[in-house]
């Protein structure tokens, strides 16, 4: 068990490490930092002192050494747009991300979980049938067309709710089920399969011929085992999420990280930037880890192995 803890630690500072030279490298993948970062219209003399000043002359190594430094103290540079530092930036808008993301993730649960469940126990029936075309409804459409299409129907047809920014609880409802839309679909064809596989084992049919009523059955015997590979499955979705609410935050003008990562690209701000991958890409790592623990503790065969 110890040792399998261990594993997993090193792997995931590795990945941060990898994260770091990912994030350092976007500084010079579209040319000269200093021309970017500087307005047009920059002289010689303006850009070769924003490189000093910045350090860009230095070699690529002592540059790399130097960011993971900082990065390691929470120093990854003073935003050019808001003169401000760059993380606290970042921080103060990762509430509003996770918001969202928590929200979506948890929508997408409570609606696949008895679909999965109903679809399975009804198979090939008219229930199983319709949970489906749910979910292949909810695979099939585009997150991004779904948001422009609840904008127009409930906030402006109908005004029901607020066509964006972040507020009340009403002002989360379309970002969150945009998002959840297409993870609901994935949990609910994957609770199915789990089921009916987990339907057969003899311990259900012991269960069964006991007497149990057939909801004792499935909430305490089938279900929870059914559930196991839905850990795995909802922490790499949740990274996944985290990341791609960018399109959702820039459609509804939420103002989390994702949106605030566009507008630094936008506005070539590139500290601001290598933080928020950084960040991003560092809580995925720590879900992922958070995520195979768990699992460890669920599946004690694996501790085994």
């Amino acid at each position: 068990m110890r040792g399998y803890i261990a594993a997993r630690l090193a792997t995931a500072v590795l990945v941060v490490l990898g994260v770091s030279v990912v994030s350092f490298c976007l500084t010079f993948l579209t040319g000269d930092p200093a021309e970017i970062m500087l307005p047009q219209g920059a002289t010689a003399e303006q850009i070769a002192r924003f490189r000093a000043a910045w350090g860009f002359d230095d070699p690529l190594p002592v540059q790399y050494w130097r960011f993971l430094s900082r990065a390691a103290h929470g120093d990854f540079g003073v935003s050019l747009r808001h003169g401000e530092a760059s993380l606290p930036l970042i921080a103060a808008r990762l509430p509003a991300t996770l918001q969202l993301t928590v929200t979506a993730m948890l929508l997408a649960i409570v609606l696949a979980v008895p679909l999965g469940v109903l679809a399975a126990t009804h198979r090939g029936g008219p229930i199983d049938m319709l949970a489906m075309g749910v979910a292949l409804l909810g695979q099939s459409v585009p997150n991004f067309w779904l948001a422009i299409m609840m904008i127009l129907l409930f906030a402006v047809s109908w005004g029901l709710l607020p066509t964006s920014g972040r507020g009340g609880p009403a002002h989360v409802v379309m970002p969150a089920v945009a998002i959840a839309i297409n993870l609901m679909a994935l949990l609910t064809r994957l609770v199915r399969t789990t089921m009916i596989e987990v339907l057969a084992e003899d311990y259900v049919r012991t269960g069964r011929s006991k007497g149990l009523r057939e909801i004792m059955v499935l909430t305490r015997h089938a279900l929870p085992n059914a559930l196991i590979p839905l850990v795995t499955v909802v922490g790499l979705q949740f990274g996944y999420i985290l990341g791609g609410a960018v399109v959702i935050e820039t459609v509804f003008t939420w103002p989390g990280v994702g949106l605030f990562t566009i507008q630094a690209i936008l506005n070539r701000d590139y500290p601001v930037v290598q933080a928020s991958v950084f960040v991003l890409a560092t809580g995925v790592v720590l879900i992922n880890l958070i995520v195979d623990l768990l699992y460890v503790w669920l599946d004690p065969r694996i501790r085994l192995g």
